[in-house]
C-alpha cells in the first residue's frame, strides 16, 4: 500500500460526483442500513514471491460490505442483504492468497491489458505483427486469455484508501512497462472502486500509454446471490439489454458476425432462468459448453446504460450492471468443478456454481477491424465505468 497518498485525484473527484448522483437511482435504495461508512486496512498474506498483500474492507452506508485485496485488485468477499435483511458472502473467492495462486486465479479479479481472447496469440496494429502467451486451447484452438500468462489479476498493485464523504473507496495503481507479455508501450492504470451509500459499487478504469496498445479492461468477479457455495446460479433471472451477440468458433473467438438473438437460447432481453435453455441444441451452447459468450448491448453510446440485471427469488437479492462499453460477457461457470474448495469450511464450489458478467469491448477485436477499437494511442486516455447495483425485491 503506498503511503503519504491520501485524498482523492481530479478523475476520481469529478467521477465520484456522478457516482453520487446515479446512487439516488441505484437498485440498492430500497435497502439503506444507515451504517456508518468505513474504510479498514490489514495484512492478507503474501504472495509466493513474497510480496505484501493488503485487505481492503469496505462498509457502505446502504448495508453492502465488500473485502477486496491488492492482489489483482480482487474482490474476496461481498455481503449483502436478502429481502429479510440478512446479510451473505454472494462471491467466489478464497481466505488466502495461494487460493487464487493454486486454484481458480481469475476469481473477482481485475482483468488486463487484454480482457477475453485473442485468437492465436497475435495481432497486427501499424504493420507490426505482436505475439502474446497461448494460455488457453478451448476447442483444441490456442488463444492469448485474459492479457496472458501473468496479467493485471496476478499482479500485486500499489493501493489506498478513498473517502468522500458518505462513499468510501479504494484506488489501485499500476504501471505495465512495454512488452510486458507481449503488449507494445508502458501503459499505466488507475481503478478506483467506490462503495457508495445508495449500495452501488462503481469501477472507473482509466489509462495512458506511450505506444498505440490494444486495452481491453474488466472484473471477472463470480456471483451466486443464494450465497458462495450454496448450488448452482441455473434458476437465477438473467435478463441482458442486447438484441445481438456475436457468435464464435469452436475455440470461442468471434466469427466476426453480429447475430440477432431473437428466437435464439441467447435471447435474455425478457428475464429468463439461466437454466431454463442451457440444454437446447445450439451449435454455440456446445461450443461453450454452456453460456460463455459477448452479447453486443444495446446501447453503443459510451454512455452509462443498462447493460444486464439478475434476480435470485428465494432472497430476493436483485442486481443491474451498468455501463459505457460496447459488451458485456456472461460466463455461467461451465468450467468450474466441485474439486475447487470455497470460503466455507468443509465445502466446495461445484460445476455452474457461479455466474460473472464482465463489461467490456469484444473479445478479439484486434483482429476484427470492423468491432469498436480497443488501440489507444499516445495523448488519448482509456476511461471507462461500470456500476453493479445491488438491491432486493
Amino acid at each position: 500500500m503506498k503511503k503519504g497518498m491520501r485524498g482523492v485525484t481530479c478523475a476520481c473527484v469529478a467521477a465520484l460526483a456522478m457516482a453520487g448522483c446515479q446512487s439516488d437511482k441505484g437498485a440498492g435504495d430500497n435497502m439503506s442500513g444507515g451504517n456508518e461508512p468505513s474504510v479498514v486496512v490489514k495484512p492478507f498474506g503474501k504472495t509466493r514471491d513474497g510480496k505484501l498483500v493488503h485487505l481492503y474492507t469496505l462498509t457502505g452506508a446502504g448495508g453492502v460490505v465488500m473485502d477486496v485485496i491488492d492482489y489483482g485488485g480482487k474482490v474476496v468477499r461481498l455481503y449483502t442483504p436478502d429481502r429479510t435483511g440478512v446479510k451473505t458472502d454472494i462471491t467466489l473467492g478464497f481466505n488466502d492468497v495461494a487460493g487464487y495462486e493454486e486454484q481458480e486465479k481469475y476469481f473477482g479479479s481485475l482483468i488486463g491489458r487484454y480482457g477475453n481472447r485473442i485468437a492465436n496469440g497475435t495481432f497486427t496494429l501499424d504493420g507490426k505483427r505482436y505475439t502474446l502467451p497461448l494460455n488457453n486451447e478451448p476447442g483444441g484452438l490456442p488463444c492469448s486469455l485474459h492479457g496472458g500468462d501473468k496479467g493485471f489479476d496476478a499482479t500485486v498493485w500499489e493501493s489506498e484508501p478513498l473517502s468522500e464523504g458518505r462513499t468510501v473507496g479504494v484506488k489501485f495503481t499500476l504501471s505495465s512497462p512495454d512488452g510486458d507479455q507481449g503488449y507494445p508501450g508502458k501503459l499505466d492504470v488507475t481503478v478506483c472502486y467506490w462503495l457508495t451509500p445508495g449500495n452501488v459499487w462503481r469501477i472507473e478504469y482509466e489509462a495512458v500509454t506511450d505506444k498505440a496498445t490494444p486495452v481491453n479492461l474488466t472484473q471477472h468477479v463470480y456471483f451466486n446471490f443464494k450465497g458462495e457455495a450454496e448450488g448452482t446460479i441455473l434458476d437465477h433471472e438473467l435478463t441482458l439489454f442486447a438484441d445481438h451477440m456475436t457468435p464464435v468458433n469452436k475455440g470461442l473467438i468471434p466469427t466476426g458476425q453480429i447475430a440477432p438473438v431473437k428466437g435464439t437460447p441467447f435471447d435474455f432481453t425478457t428475464p429468463w432462468e439461466i437454466g431454463a435453455r442451457i440444454k437446447a441444441d445450439d451449435e454455440q451452447l456446445r461450443f461453450g459448453g454452456g453460456y460463455d459468450h459477448n452479447w453486443v448491448l444495446n446501447s453503443q453510446t459510451g454512455r452509462l446504460a443498462p447493460a444486464a440485471a439478475v434476480f435470485e427469488k428465494t432472497t430476493g437479492r436483485y442486481m443491474e450492471v451498468w455501463t459505457t462499453e460496447p459488451g458485456i460477457q456472461f460466463y455461467c461457470g461451465n468450467f468450474l468443478t466441485d474439486k475447487v474448495p470455497s470460503k466455507q469450511a468443509g465445502k466446495n464450489l461445484c460445476h455452474r456454481g457461479g455466474l460473472a458478467l464482465e463489461t467490456q469491448h469484444y473479445p478479439d477485436s484486434p483482429n476484427h477491424p470492423d468491432f469498436p477499437s480497443t488501440i489507444l494511442r499516445p495523448g488519448a486516455v482509456y476511461k471507462t465505468v461500470t456500476e453493479y447495483r445491488f438491491g432486493v425485491k
